[in-house]
């Protein structure tokens, strides 16, 4: 018998890779019980910085997930069909995104079992009230968009054939479903930049800018993190099938969109030392020169930028698969770094409320407790991604719906299997 044990448990990569991932989650699922028991003391938010790695982790994840509303919409709303496999991509990953999110914020609202006051109480003058409405819908908007793909799942097919037909049949509504996820997702993508931007005790995040830096990170971070996540997944395993020529188009024009972010980014950062502004001007000693300064020049500016920019518009590095990667990594590790950048810029300058008195700095370092519970949201991201890949068949260009079967792609090589 334990032979046969022995013979069917094989040690392989996969195995191994879900292992670690599932250490990950353990020590996270241990943290977040501690969490939901000694409540948020435990942690190192305090009222100076109340929005910690647990904000930055969930505006990430939305902004990161943001390829799905952009480019359902340029394969249903704008007729650009060819990319419809990359969209397929996008919405699971939209979907692993958003639940992402939704697990980040169950732990930083410190009373969870309130969750559902939103949706009953509603308090019409709050832009996170409008974010938390728009997330729950569009989230159910990604469910009904991910059906056709969870219905590949063999054993659905095999155990429940009628019910993987009917949620099969759920693409013939993607238009519709586009329409609608287009502007949930378009407002409350706005709607997060709006949070910070109208509150105007925090000089720094006082922009009505805010708003569309957030829409915009969040399609080009979004759209780079679904390529990178297709092409790594197509080295990594046979699974996943790939054209790489549809991937080379849609990052031609990430290289185009960050020439629009790349400006727009410097332009809000550096414009504020136009005038003195008591906190705006010490937000930007604080971004540029203070302990955001390598963040801000080298993670957002020049990693995620400049570098990423040139490598997708220089064609003989575009075309290379290892430099397309890697740009579209830095891309979406750059977004990350803006949001990081931006959530935290603002709580660690203390306004005084006293006339004259100087403006000071307090500090923020996630305790072990948040940082083990955040690596279990990505790692669950990770863990949910790889199975879909393997199952679901979520990195396969080859699979068209239905209602796409006659359109041609031209591609200047085959798709493939890595």
């Amino acid at each position: 018998m334990l032979k046969n044990l022995r013979s069917r448990f094989v040690i392989t990569p996969w195995v191994i890779w879900l292992g670690f991932l599932g250490v990950i989650l353990l020590a996270g699922l241990v943290s977040g019980i501690l969490v939901f028991w000694k409540g948020l003391s435990i942690t190192n938010l305090t009222d100076l910085v109340p929005w910690g790695l647990w904000i930055t982790i969930d505006l990430s994840s939305i902004a990161l997930a943001a390829g799905a509303f952009s480019l359902c919409a340029g394969v249903y709303l704008f007729g650009l069909k060819r990319y419809q496999p990359i969209a397929r991509t996008a919405t699971f990953v939209g979907l692993i995104g958003y639940t992402m999110a939704m697990l980040a914020l169950i732990l930083d609202i410190g009373r969870p079992d309130r969750f559902w006051h939103a949706m009953i109480y509603w308090n019409t003058h709050s832009l996170l009230w409008e974010v938390t409405m728009c997330v729950i819908l569009y989230l159910t908007v990604l469910v009904l968009e991910s059906m056709p793909i969870i219905a590949n799942l063999e054993w659905l097919q095999k155990r429940f054939p009628k019910i993987a037909a009917k949620m099969s049949h759920v693409h013939h509504y993607a238009p519709f479903l586009a329409i609608i996820g287009l502007g949930l997702s378009s407002l409350h993508q706005s709607s997060l930049g709006a949070t910070y931007g109208v509150i105007k005790a925090r000089p720094f995040w006082f922009k009505p800018e805010m708003s569309v830096l957030f829409m915009l990170s969040a399609i080009v971070g979004g759209i780079s993190l679904t390529l990178f996540a297709t092409m790594l997944a197509s080295r990594l395993t046979r699974k996943a099938k790939v054209n790489d020529a549809l991937i080379e188009r849609v990052a031609q024009f990430v290289g185009y969109l960050l020439i629009g972010y790349f400006y727009f980014r410097a332009w809000d950062a550096l414009a504020t030392s136009y005038t003195y502004d008591p906190g705006r001007t010490e937000g930007l000693h604080l971004i540029t020169k203070g302990p955001l300064a390598f963040n801000f020049w080298v993670g957002e500016m020049l990693l995620g930028m400049l570098i990423p920019m040139i490598l997708l518009l220089y064609k003989p590095t575009r075309q290379n698969r290892f430099w397309r990667m890697v740009a579209l990594f830095l891309v979406a590790a750059g977004v990350v770094a803006f949001r990081w950048d931006t959530n935290i810029s603002g709580l660690l300058i203390l306004m005084p409320y006293v006339p004259g008195q100087a403006i000071t700095y307090t500090s923020y370092l996630p305790s072990l407790i948040e940082i083990l519970a955040g690596a279990a949201i990505i790692a669950y991201g990770l863990t949910a991604f790889s199975l879909g890949v393997k199952y679901l068949r979520v990195v396969d260009h080859s699979l068209i719906e239905e209602e796409h079967a006659t359109v041609n792609v031209k591609a200047t090589e085959p798709v493939r299997a890595v």
